[in-house]
C-alpha cells in the first residue's frame, strides 16, 4: 500500500505543477488522486478483512484450548471440547471487532496522508518533503498496525479462554500478572502477588473497575483457573 501511495501521489505531485500552467488547482487534482487511491485500497482491505478476521480468531481459540487442556491435564483428568453457543458467541464477536479494527487502518491512514498531501500542496513544498513525509506516517501506520496485531491477540485469547472455561462450568480464576510489559501497571502487579480471585462472569476488581485479563492497552497478564472441587477425582 504504501509503495503504490508514494508513486502515483510522486507522479501526481509533478503532474500538478504543469496543471497550474492550465488553470486546473493542483490541490483539486491532488485530491482526486487521494480518493481514487484510498478507494482502491480500502477495498482491498475490506475483501480481506474477514478471512484475516476468521484466521486469526481461530488460531487464537485454538491456542486457548490447549492451554486449558494443559491445565486440565496437570490436574489429572481431561475434557472434551465443544463448540457451544457461549464459545460461538465469543468467537463471532471476535472476529467482528478484528475486521472493524482491519478496515479502520487504510480508514485513517489516508484521511492523514489527504491531509498532510493538502498541507503540502498549499504551502508550496517540494516533492522530496512529501515523500520523506508520507514514509514517516507510514512508520506510524505500521507501529498502529502492530499494536492491534499484539493487542488484539492478548484480548482475544482471553476472552475465549474464559468462554471455554465458563462453557466447562468454571467459575473462577486467579489473576497472574506476567511481568513482560514494558510499564506495569501497579494494581495488576498487586493483583498477582495476592493471587486475587475473580468471577469469570464479572472480572477482576482492580483500580476501581472490574476487568479481565489482557483487556486493557499492553496488558500481558494471564489467569489460573480454580477448578472446582466437584471436578477433581474422589479420594
Amino acid at each position: 500500500m504504501q509503495a503504490s501511495v508514494v508513486y502515483w501521489l510522486s507522479a501526481n505531485y509533478r503532474a500538478s505543477g504543469a496543471a497550474v500552467a492550465m488553470d486546473v488547482s493542483p490541490a483539486v487534482m491532488m485530491r482526486n488522486a487521494m480518493q481514487k487511491l484510498a478507494k482502491r485500497w480500502k477495498r482491498r482491505f475490506d475483501d480481506m478483512a474477514q478471512k484475516l478476521a476468521d484466521r486469526f480468531a481461530n488460531d487464537a481459540m485454538k491456542n486457548a484450548d490447549a492451554s486449558l487442556a494443559t491445565a486440565f491435564k496437570d490436574a489429572g483428568f481431561t475434557v472434551e471440547f465443544k463448540m457451544t453457543s457461549q464459545m460461538n458467541n465469543a468467537l463471532q464477536a471476535t472476529i467482528a471487532e478484528n475486521v472493524g479494527l482491519i478496515r479502520s487502518i487504510p480508514e485513517k491512514y489516508f484521511t492523514e496522508v489527504e491531509g498532510l498531501v493538502m498541507r503540502s500542496v498549499a504551502r508550496g513544498r517540494d516533492l522530496s518533503y512529501l515523500t520523506d513525509e508520507l514514509q514517516k506516517r507510514y512508520g506510524i501506520t505500521r507501529r498502529r498496525a502492530a499494536f492491534i496485531a499484539l493487542d488484539q491477540n492478548d484480548k482475544a485469547t482471553s476472552v475465549l479462554q474464559i468462554a471455554r472455561q465458563r462453557s466447562l462450568g468454571i467459575v473462577e480464576g486467579e489473576w497472574e500478572h506476567s511481568g513482560a510489559g514494558k510499564e506495569p501497571r501497579p494494581g495488576h502487579v498487586a493483583a498477582g502477588k495476592r493471587k486475587q480471585r475473580f468471577r469469570l462472569d464479572k472480572g477482576c476488581y482492580i483500580d476501581g473497575e472490574w476487568i479481565f485479563p489482557g483487556q486493557k492497552p499492553r496488558c500481558k497478564c494471564t489467569h489460573r483457573i480454580v477448578i472446582p472441587n466437584a471436578f477433581l477425582p474422589a479420594r
